[in-house]
């Protein structure tokens, strides 16, 4: 009798255990839209990110039928994900959404190219941060971390040599950007010219990850992320997970 009452504690102690185990910190909706340039490591992120998500225990969906995108919709989310968007992705009703999404206190975290995505729409800039402008061919060079009290950049230490595509950007969209990474321009060639369109680098400080408070939620924005490579790299996968996990847990 006291080995089956033992059983009985053990069983109803690992079912209770198993529901509590199974409860998701936080669930991310995904979107990887393009309306322009498609990268090819939009595959490697998703990957990634569904490897993130059951390694450090949220939900991640992917966002498949703009149908359904509402409020409503969106209310089961606590972080929205634009991993290399790309172009005008939503209509004005979308775009609401996603506003008061942001202003009911939930995240917002912008992948390499979505800062070039939704230029015409003011909020978004603003909620980015800044705006892609230009890069040159992709490069090496050396990335400083500019504020190490932000969680995810110990593999960044001793001004790592990273390759990239390292975006220029255009003027802060909004005060208050608090930046975590820079790159090193006197490392690499920051010139490009694409036709009529130049650039030359953003010069002594020239930033690459960032965070900020925005219209009563969160927004979290890295310029890494153009190579696959990217995606399986534990350096770059810590560094986002610490944006989404602080732009996902902005309630707390």
């Amino acid at each position: 009798m006291k080995i089956v009452k033992n059983l009985l504690i053990l069983m109803i102690f690992q079912s209770v255990y198993s529901i509590g185990s199974a409860q998701p910190q936080f669930k991310a909706l995904l979107v990887t839209a393009t309306r322009g340039f498609q990268h090819e490591s939009i595959n490697a992120g998703v990957l990634a990110l569904q490897e993130l998500a059951k390694k450090n225990n949220f939900n991640v969906a992917l966002f498949e039928d703009p149908k359904v995108f509402s409020d409503d919709f969106l209310k089961q989310f606590q972080v929205i994900i634009f991993l290399n968007t790309t172009g005008d992705i939503f209509d004005s009703a979308q775009q609401k959404a996603v506003e008061r999404f942001i202003q009911g206190g939930k995240g917002f975290v912008g992948i390499h190219s979505a800062s070039d995505t939704e230029y015409g729409w003011d909020w978004y800039r603003k909620l980015v941060g800044r705006m892609f402008h230009i890069h040159p061919a992709i490069q090496t060079a050396r990335m400083n971390i500019v504020d190490n009290t932000f969680p995810g950049l110990q593999g960044f230490a001793g001004n790592k040599w990273w390759t990239d595509e390292w975006y220029e950007f255009g003027p802060e969209e909004i005060t208050g950007l608090n930046y975590i990474l820079a790159v090193d321009e006197s490392t690499y060639n920051p010139k490009a010219q694409w036709a009529d369109k130049k650039g030359s680098g953003m010069g002594k400080f020239h930033p690459i990850a960032w965070y900020h408070n925005y219209d009563g939620g969160r927004s979290f924005y890295t310029a890494l992320g153009h190579m696959p490579s990217d995606y399986s790299d534990p350096v770059f996968l810590n560094h986002l997970y610490a944006g989404i996990f602080w732009a996902a847990t902005g309630r707390k």
